[in-house]
């Protein structure tokens, strides 16, 4: 059976792969309620592990140096509890075979070859060239959407990256192309961006130690 991951350890992940967020974009990560992401923030706040900063008059939470380190502890305690470090390691490294072809793919689709031996950025003029990147990306979503099936038996948390990848998929070949690399949005990208650094918060794995995205 699928581990339940409290309620703490996924508000204090979304705000470690966010950064800092509102509400709404923390509950978004693992599909936490709004009054559930609330309470945990309030706990988190009395408790110094996160702090609240208004942005353009929106409320928005940063984990502390205590609320990160102490999630760290909750996210090792948790795999050793439930016994399945040994399939999210697997998992990461199934994933991380997968990475430098995520990569090649987004460097694809924003820059081209204009047939000059020259690069150019993709104006999306060209839709037999946008074509074969969506298909290269459905066969990618395919491998990545088996790397999630295994892990979401052993971590319920992990089951929302696979809704939120369609989600994006969605939009993307529905014509918003925007829904494939663009930052600051529940992109393609983003979304792969953020359960690669699920999966190194996890097992406790230094982000630099790898090449980035």
């Amino acid at each position: 059976m699928s581990h339940p991951s409290d309620p703490e350890l996924l508000v204090t992940l979304a705000l470690r792969l966010k950064g800092f967020g509102e509400v709404e974009t923390i509950s978004s990560v693992h599909g936490l309620e709004l009054d559930v992401t609330e309470a945990a923030l309030a706990e988190m706040v009395k408790a110094n592990k996160c702090v609240m900063r208004q942005v353009e008059g929106v409320d928005k939470f940063v984990l502390t140096p205590t609320g990160r380190e102490e999630g760290e502890e909750f996210l090792s305690l948790e795999l050793e509890e439930v016994g399945v470090r040994s399939v999210v390691q697997s998992g990461y490294e199934r994933f991380l075979a997968l990475n430098p072809t995520m990569l090649q793919l987004c460097t694809d689709w924003q820059v081209i070859n204009d047939g000059a031996g020259e690069q150019k950025l993709n104006d999306h003029s060209d839709p037999a060239y946008d074509q074969q990147i969506f298909d290269r990306l459905i066969e990618l979503d395919r491998e990545v959407g088996v790397i999630l099936g295994t892990l979401e038996q052993v971590l319920t948390r992990f089951d929302n990256y696979s809704s939120r990848f369609t989600a994006a998929m969605q939009k993307l070949l529905s014509g918003e192309l925007d829904w494939l690399t663009k930052p600051i949005m529940p992109s393609y990208h983003t979304v792969w961006f953020e359960l690669h650094e699920d999966l190194l918060a996890t097992l406790g794995i230094d982000r630099a130690s790898e090449s980035g995205e």
